[in-house]
């Protein structure tokens, strides 16, 4: 095959996939590596940053020999995944210690002299979040889950790591340096670290007085280049690899969020999407900046300086799905019946029994409403549209009844309740109602998920083609707008729509979406005693 072809990377929680694209963003072949979350009682969320470029280097080598095509035919490499996470690097480029992820909460008791006070909403001390929001449009998380937290966590808790750190990295732009060797960041991939002024027509850079603010080090941030620039060529050495040819420009990673704009092909202002990865969020390109506080949901830099990304973001989509199966349906701790979970150990393959497949088509013989059985898929707390890392997931009104068919549905439907309940305060922030949805990511692949998302929206929901590789058909297409070949509003021409989920059932899910809303503000200070 000699036609020209990019290489895509996308670094999920659950470790990269990478895949062979075309020109035109169709998916040629993909293949991925599993990489094993630590999760700790103190708040640990961390993983082997090494452990992520082995397992791009061989994802993209058995890629590459799937898609059939020629390695002299590359045309350039594009990355996105997770944001919010830090990986420490030392000076010969590689880590130091292990990447500290979006969900690491050990710097909660530090960053309360950041953004905290007496004072507060949320553990948010208005005086000290204004510099931030009205530069940046966000601030700090209070949960310290962000690379803040991060950050004096490695200064006063992992002192030896951060002493051997030369610079702190967002995990697309580590991906980057080791593809290039140049370490550097776009605002962008630094948005959560709430440093770059995002106001219209500011001056490009780092805001010293928040540098100082966030007591980050100044020589430990990476150089800042605008989003969409070419972070350098592929090196020799990681082509000989890959087996492919050195040179190809390798563009700066963008988060999975703007990969998904693209991927979704809903680029024009308004139009939004709702993704259902590991995570799960609802987004779009708009034309103002604005931040709500009390919601989580704030503009951010996009794909051009014209028209930030609405941003939040629901701790659990998808994964609520992934711990039912590895964790209910079929844990491996060896009592009979388990077998294809694995837990903590790293991800089930897709075709262990029960597959995915077996499990929803189970789901779709439980009646909609699974009798009035709720799920809250608050399984790593929550951050939109509450900011709370205390809550936890749990079922509701179990009964004698209630089969493995109504607790499958229920999580799917708890996924979605959870979306409208997001939805609600998205709608507001546009500050106009949002006729139409499209879907993508892994939940997206089932065609019962996007009809509960339908109905329970009660909106219509367009599914893209092949919604599992949205994101990497979206950060493909991206380097080609990053060097000039194409135009962003060319995007939805190649962006087929699978097919189209009218809500007809919306009335079965009203009564559970009613006492489902009330959920957390009844059980919030519980959760709090328990785990706070």
């Amino acid at each position: 095959m000699s036609e020209r072809w990019i290489l895509a990377v996308d670094l999920g929680n659950g470790g990269p996939k990478v895949a062979v694209v075309s020109l035109t963003g169709d998916v040629l072949a993909t293949a991925n590596r599993p990489v094993s979350v630590h999760v700790g009682l103190n708040g640990e969320a961390s993983q082997d940053a090494n452990g992520w470029w082995d397992g791009i280097l061989a994802a993209g080598r058995e890629a590459i020999v799937a898609a059939g095509v020629s390695g002299d035919q590359l045309h350039s490499v594009g990355i996105t995944g997770q944001w919010g996470s830090t990986v420490p690097v030392g000076a010969d480029g590689r880590p130091v210690g292990d990447a500290l992820l979006w969900a690491d909460t050990r710097g909660q008791k530090h960053v309360r002299e950041v953004i905290g006070g007496p004072v507060n909403v949320s553990g948010i001390a208005p005086h000290k979040a204004l510099p931030y929001v009205r530069i940046t449009g966000g601030a700090p998380s209070p949960s310290g889950a962000d690379p803040t937290g991060h950050s004096l966590v490695l200064q006063r808790e992992l002192r030896d790591v951060y002493e051997r750190t030369s610079v702190l990295l967002e995990p697309v732009d580590y991906i980057g340096l080791r593809f290039t060797g140049r370490a550097a960041a776009t605002p962008a991939s630094m948005i959560l670290s709430w440093l770059t002024d995002n106001r219209p027509n500011a001056p490009f850079g780092y805001v010293d007085s928040l540098v100082a603010k966030s007591r980050r080090d100044p020589k430990r941030l990476p150089e800042l280049l605008p989003t969409g620039s070419v972070l350098g060529g592929l090196l020799p050495e990681v082509a000989d690899e890959l087996g492919v040819s050195a040179g190809a420009p390798v563009v700066c990673g963008i988060p999975d969020l703007h990969a998904a704009v693209v991927g979704s092909g809903a680029v024009a202002p308004y139009e939004s999407h709702i993704t259902i990865s590991t995570t799960a969020w609802i987004g779009a390109r708009v034309p103002f900046k604005r931040t709500d506080v009390l919601h989580s949901i704030a503009t951010v830099p996009g794909l051009d300086p014209s028209f930030p990304l609405v941003a939040n973001n629901h701790e659990t989509g998808g994964a609520a799905l992934h711990w039912l199966r590895e964790q209910i349906i079929a844990p491996n701790d060896g009592l009979l019946g388990g077998g294809s979970g694995i837990g903590v150990q790293g991800a089930a393959k897709d075709d262990s029994e029960p597959t995915f497949d077996d499990l929803l088509r189970l789901a779709a013989s439980a009646p909609a409403g699974s009798e009035g059985l709720l799920f809250m898929p608050w399984l790593n707390g929550e951050r939109s549209p509450v900011e709370d890392k205390n809550i936890r997931a749990g079922w509701l009104n179990l009964s004698l009844r209630t089969d493995r068919a109504m607790l499958i549905r229920s999580v799917l439907e708890g996924v979605a309740y959870n979306a409208r309940w997001l939805f609600d305060s998205y709608e507001k922030f546009l500050k106009r109602p949002v006729p139409r949805l499209r879907i993508l990511g892994g939940g997206a692949q089932s065609d019962l998920w996007c009809q509960i998302h339908a109905d329970v929206l009660n909106r219509p929901v367009e599914q893209v083609a092949d919604p599992r590789h949205a994101q990497l058909r979206g950060v493909a297409l991206w380097c080609r707008i990053s060097l000039g070949e194409m135009a962003l509003d060319e995007v939805p021409s190649l962006v087929p729509v699978a097919q189209t989920f009218e809500p007809t059932g919306a009335a079965s899910y009203e009564a559970g979406y009613c006492e489902f809303e009330k959920l957390y503000g009844a059980l919030k200070n519980t959760y709090g005693r328990l785990n706070g």
